[in-house]
């Protein structure tokens, strides 16, 4: 058994990345037609865990929330959800936790992240030094923590503590351009990032950013399993997924479902994936069953509280009996 897998079927994970809060609309209302939304808990690498949590896992999250009632809010719903926060300190001043305002729409969906004076992006190596790796069998982080100093260098840091103590690290890309001081810096990051990596996920422009061509987003990815990475997906959305493994090239379809807003499919596929691996599926059933969780996530208002349950999961697949074809 690869090291990789050995560690994901602990089905105990820490996740180094943001927590925020959501604000949604109501189903199929625009945010100038809202008189009222729905609040939740929100952040990629909060989205995660909760999904994680949901579906019978385990996992830790390590970050900073501001010093305020949002701040304990989301530590609050983090709780809720099941995810430690053992990891989760407060940062004060005017650091705010981030904020998503988006519309549960597809068509011309719009969704307005706030991410000035991020409390996340405030996470230090002496907060990453204090995790105790030694209790999880995986790392999973998400792009967004290496836009910004301090916490760029804390999450390399949390990469060498991991290693050290025999982790896998678990890469999903996550490229949000709003946050990074410019492209280029961007490309330099998570490539080095994503050398590190034993698991990466990304969809077909995040890969081909890091190539610096999105043309060569697919030879990048299967570059990438070629050389240091055990696992590399390649999403392209309503097309499904290409996966490189020892030298092999797994392709797999989506489910489709009526959509109700496009936000939280790429944090459920994630939490679907690895609490599968976890449970012994094989590598192309966990894939499918990752993408089960991101279409029953996008038929629903919100992201965390979208998440698949164990159960949710069984009977949409029993409902859904196979995938589109690839």
């Amino acid at each position: 058994m690869s090291k990789l897998l050995d560690g994901i079927r602990q089905n105990n994970f820490v996740i180094v990345g943001r927590a925020g809060i959501d604000f949604f609309t109501d189903p199929g209302v625009t945010l100038e037609d809202s008189t009222r939304m729905t609040v939740d808990l929100g952040g990629s690498s909060a989205n995660i865990g909760a999904g994680i949590c949901k579906l019978g896992g385990k996992a830790a999250l390590v970050t900073r929330v501001s010093d305020d009632s949002i701040g304990s809010y989301c530590t609050r719903r983090l709780q809720h959800y099941g995810v430690d926060t053992t990891y989760v300190r407060t940062v004060g001043g005017e650091f705010r936790n981030s904020l998503a305002v988006y519309e549960s729409v597809v068509e011309n969906h719009r969704n307005v992240i706030y991410r000035n004076g991020a409390a996340d992006f405030e996470m230090s190596e002496t907060d990453v030094e204090a995790v105790d790796y030694g209790r999880f069998g995986a790392l999973i982080t998400a792009g967004t923590v290496f836009a910004a100093e301090p916490s760029r260098s804390a999450t390399f840091r949390s990469f060498e503590l991991a290693k050290a103590a025999g982790l896998p690290i678990i890469f999903d890309v996550d490229y949000r351009p709003y946050s990074w001081p410019s492209p280029e810096v961007a490309s330099d990051v998570l490539s080095r990032a994503a050398e590190q990596c034993d698991m990466i996920v990304g969809n077909d422009e995040e890969f081909g950013f890091m190539a610096g061509d999105y043309d060569k987003g697919l030879e990048k990815a299967r570059s990438l399993s070629e050389t240091t990475c055990e696992i590399v997906i390649y999403k392209m959305g309503h097309e499904g997924a290409i996966t490189f493994t020892e030298g092999k090239e797994i392709k797999t379809g989506i489910y489709p479902v009526e959509a109700l807003k496009p936000t939280g499919a790429g944090d459920s596929f994630m939490a679907g994936l690895v609490t599968s691996l976890a449970a012994r599926h094989d590598l192309e059933t966990a894939i499918l069953r990752g993408s089960a969780c991101a279409s029953i996530t996008v038929s629903k208002p919100g992201c965390a509280p979208a998440m698949a349950t164990t159960d949710t999961l069984e009977q949409f697949l029993a409902d859904h009996p196979g995938p589109t074809d690839h």
